[in-house]
């Protein structure tokens, strides 16, 4: 059955386990046109596994993954890699090649994915930067030249470079201090906005799920357990997001310590 016209991704009864680990366990997610959704959750909670299942990189083992309406769960080949032009994606720690420069970087998938022609790729790769805040000579470095910060704003500018209709998070803040962390977090917002792109991201970082989030759902033993919009996870009611948002040792998670 056809998800509703209004969904961009409907996510139904989704399971993947690795051996006897089981890591999704009959996950349901919506995720509507133009709607920014962060899912929270502890380490090792499977949320990077449900990012990989969505982009076909992991096949999940039952349930269905649909985009625009579309089953493509089990798509392979051409047609994956034509869903891909969809997609673009800020890698936790930003994963730039090092061999290669900060334009080439932006540009890469413009033109090994869509093949643009080198001069188009490295002028709109310039104009991306512009969005995130870098100069054009900040084109002409390689990575290993810029700061945390910087590296994750080209990370930003490639992620945005062909104007995807979805964009993925994965942890967009790991790694920099708060200040730098909440220029991220205003990058993201302003650059989704002018994008009109809907959006799914990954965080441990509760300060930034508050702000790049329209809604927010959690994560735990292989389900979402609670989902809402931003301002009500304060009110949520339930005891395993209350215990994560605060924080605290003591409550229905628990940690495996070893003593």
């Amino acid at each position: 059955m056809s998800a509703p016209p209004h969904l961009k991704i409907h996510v139904s009864d989704l399971h993947k386990s690795f051996g006897r680990k089981v890591v999704l366990d009959g996950l349901d997610l919506d995720v509507a046109r133009s709607e920014s959704v962060v899912v929270i959750g502890g380490s090792g909670s499977g949320k990077s596994v449900l990012l990989k299942c969505i982009l076909g990189l992991i096949r999940p083992d039952s349930g269905s993954i649909q985009i625009d309406g579309r089953d493509v769960t089990d798509l392979r080949g051409s047609e994956r890699d034509e869903l891909m032009l969809k997609f673009g994606m800020l890698f936790q720690g930003s994963a730039l090649f090092d061999s290669l420069t900060v334009w080439e970087n932006v540009s890469f998938g413009l033109i090994q994915a869509r093949g643009m022609d080198r001069d188009a790729a490295r002028e709109t790769a310039i104009a991306k930067l512009a969005q995130v805040g870098l100069a054009p000579d900040v084109g002409m470095l390689y990575p290993a030249e810029l700061s945390g910060g910087m590296q994750k704003r080209v990370a930003l500018a490639r992620a945005i470079a062909a104007d995807p209709e979805i964009i993925f998070f994965d942890e967009p803040t790991t790694g920099l201090d708060p200040i730098m962390g909440d220029v991220i977090n205003d990058l993201i917002v302003k650059c989704v906005k002018e994008l009109g792109a809907t959006t799914l991201s990954i965080t441990h970082d509760l300060a930034s799920a508050r702000k790049i989030a329209h809604r927010i759902a959690m994560l735990h033993e292989g389900k979402i357990i609670w989902s809402g919009p931003v301002a009500s996870i304060d009110r949520s009611g339930n005891p395993y997001v209350d215990q994560f948002i605060h924080g605290r040792a003591e409550g229905p998670i628990q940690m495996q310590v070893s003593r």
